[in-house]
């Protein structure tokens, strides 16, 4: 495989070209790990991480400088859990049918641009589903946000839930959903008028690039949450929870049951933030316990009646995070020593995303197989550092 795919290099860029100004929000928000190293589906990978500074020194003069400063650098352990290539193939007749028609280039970047689409989409719901380490939520369940002319309280309610767990408030990331851009768009003149948003982006383009300390992103792959059954509901058995536990619980004849991911609230909360569950507890009839995304409660529960419910309604989740606080990684797919059928092969990445994408390419029987391949695999490192918006 010595050569490069040369003249497909301007096709494949052009089609990249054509996904990367879709509507993708997670993968460009997110911390990225990508290169062209080959790894293998379920292999894990550390990925270094700064540690956090939990000591600090007096400042008491001296002859020499203190011998101090040393961390240990940390490591997240993530695993490539999806491995994946989209196939264009074409074959003789086709392909000479287009050429004589004048539109075979056309055909053919519309058709690696839905490769490499397929595959961005697959990552960023992927990237969607870290909703599940949320600390907390805000809003109405089943209610998309902005929906009230002139009321932008919905940003500063999010930004309350990760300033309050210590979130650094540089860099912060929202991406919302199609419906929440609308809102946004059609209900909030402040957007809209060039003097007061200081930009004329969203009346040219559509388009709103930073408000409240968040860099805005949309995304048509924000998850659709379908809550616990039957409303869940339960009530605590101790009334020892101190600020901080994540533990809770349930007392027996409780009703339905509660998802991983669901949002719950418990009685005394009532300041509209709603927890979010790392474990649920899908028949709480006969009791059971409840896992709390970190940092865990922020009321201490004093009573053993304190109820437990789940969300009126199902909701979307839209997210407020720090880059650092969700991690992606992409690999090339494994290859067996001395690599396989492939007659040529090339690497390119995306100029937006940081994507690395493998492009090999398999001679047949009167036809050519081009594979558009990645790999990879995401995590949620830091719940405090996460929340949802309801939708």
């Amino acid at each position: 495989m010595a050569n490069t795919l040369t003249s497909l290099i301007p096709t494949i860029y052009e089609g990249l070209n054509i996904v990367s100004r879709e509507r993708v929000g997670f993968i460009p928000a997110v911390t990225k790990n990508s290169s062209a190293e080959r790894a293998a589906l379920n292999q894990s990978i550390l990925v270094p991480i700064a540690p956090a500074v939990t000591s600090e020194a007096a400042n008491t003069p001296a002859v020499n400088a203190p011998d101090t400063g040393d961390s240990t650098i940390d490591n997240v352990e993530m695993t490539i859990s999806k491995s994946y290539h989209i196939p264009v193939r074409w074959n003789g007749e086709e392909s000479r049918g287009l050429m004589n028609a004048g539109t075979y280039g056309d055909i053919n970047t519309q058709r690696f641009a839905n490769a490499f689409r397929r595959l961005c989409n697959l990552i960023e719901a992927d990237l969607a589903t870290t909703y599940k380490s949320a600390s907390r939520a805000t809003g109405t369940a089943g209610t998309t946000p902005f929906n009230t002319a002139g009321t932008l309280t919905d940003f500063a309610n999010v930004k309350r839930i990760l300033d309050d767990n210590g979130c650094p408030p540089d860099n912060l990331k929202l991406v919302l959903s199609n419906a929440a851009i609308q809102n946004l768009v059609g209900k909030q003149s402040t957007f809209q008028q060039a003097n007061t948003a200081g930009t004329d982006e969203m009346l040219r383009d559509g388009k709103i690039a930073r408000a409240f300390g968040f860099d805005i992103g949309q995304s048509g792959q924000v998850a659709a949450v379908t809550k616990g059954n039957t409303n869940g509901s339960a009530t605590l058995t101790s009334a020892d929870y101190a600020v901080g536990a994540t533990s809770l619980v349930l007392a027996s004849a409780g009703t339905g049951g509660f998802n991983d991911g669901d949002m719950i609230n418990v009685a005394g909360e009532n300041n509209g933030i709603w927890y979010g569950l790392k474990t649920g507890d899908a028949d709480t009839s006969g009791g059971g316990t409840l896992v709390l995304n970190n940092p865990g409660l922020t009321i201490a529960q004093t009573t053993n009646t304190s109820a437990v419910t789940t969300t009126a309604a199902n909701w979307s989740a839209n997210l407020a995070f720090h880059p650092t606080a969700i991690q992606l990684i992409t690999r090339a797919a494994a290859m067996p020593e001395g690599g396989d059928m492939a007659t040529d092969s090339t690497f390119v990445t995306d100029p937006v995303s940081g994507l690395v994408f493998e492009i090999l390419e398999y001679k047949q029987f009167r036809q050519t197989v081009y594979h558009v391949s990645i790999a990879w695999g995401w995590k949620a490192i830091k719940s405090e550092h996460i929340a949802v918006l309801f939708g």
